[in-house]
């Protein structure tokens, strides 16, 4: 059996029905690295520990700012889609997931981590590099630099990468049992990874729509690897394979939810 990784979804409103949204990109990533894709809904804190029970690892997905007061701030003009159930849902799944189960955190995934390790957030940057170029979200716009031992440097194998970047906020203080392991030319956090062996690696970039360029694919190669380990009888991927798009649904111009 291969992996089972959960993959945290967000809450929508489309024509005033409420929905779960969720870009492919996430589920093509964790398929094409040998996993079972599982979507996860947002639902109350309290089923967080049940749900793990039953998938191997987990990935926090990108999306809308953490609530400030999470961190003790109060929210900055730019702050925006705050979603306090959906903040509530994540954290309670990081907590329940304790250092049993294997996280890859994504932009506002990283983020979070952070904050409920105890960290805070920069709530809007503003520097001498462009961090919010949505347009460009498929191509590399500036590099990293990957502290040399990390894990994310064994995972990448390398120490300098090219990363694509829509984000207008990172992590300023880095959470208890966390350590900050990738930077941009600025000086911002672009990763951070569990110390003293938690499994977590979370990244400020969104290596799920960069999949084409091998060091990205390894992320979610090392989230389904580090699930096997932990499971004996799990099949242990052997690296990334595109999956084919043409078993998929082809979708639509969404006019209409049913």
């Amino acid at each position: 059996m291969r992996p089972r990784i959960g993959i945290t979804s967000a809450p929508t409103v489309h024509d005033q029905k409420r929905i779960e949204r969720l870009n492919r990109s996430y589920v093509d990533a964790i398929a094409g690295a040998g996993g079972l894709p599982v979507i996860l809904p947002t639902l109350p804190a309290g089923d967080a520990a049940e749900i793990l029970a039953g998938v191997h690892g987990l990935v926090l997905t990108g999306g809308g700012d953490v609530a400030p007061w999470r961190y003790g701030q109060k929210p900055a003009p730019e702050v925006y889609d705050i979603d306090t159930a959906r903040d509530d849902w994540e954290a309670a799944l990081i907590e329940a997931a304790g250092h049993e189960v294997p996280i890859l955190g994504v932009c506002r995934g990283a983020q979070l981590l952070n904050v409920v390790a105890g960290g805070t957030l920069i709530q809007h940057l503003e520097t001498d590099v462009n961090h919010r170029q949505r347009e460009h979200q498929e191509e590399v716009v500036h590099p990293v630099e990957v502290a040399a031992g990390s894990r994310l440097a064994e995972i990448l194998e390398s120490r300098r990468i090219g990363v694509n970047s829509v984000h207008h906020q990172a992590i300023d203080r880095v959470g208890s049992g966390l350590r900050a392991v990738a930077w941009a030319p600025d000086g911002t956090i672009e990763a951070v990874e569990g110390s003293e062996g938690a499994p977590f690696v979370a990244v400020q970039w969104h290596p799920e729509a960069l999949t084409h360029l091998a060091p990205h694919a390894r992320l979610f190669v090392w989230l389904t690897r580090a699930a096997a380990r932990r499971h004996p009888g799990l099949v242990r991927p052997e690296g990334f394979t595109p999956p084919d798009g043409s078993t998929a649904g082809l979708g639509h111009v969404v006019d209409e939810v049913a």
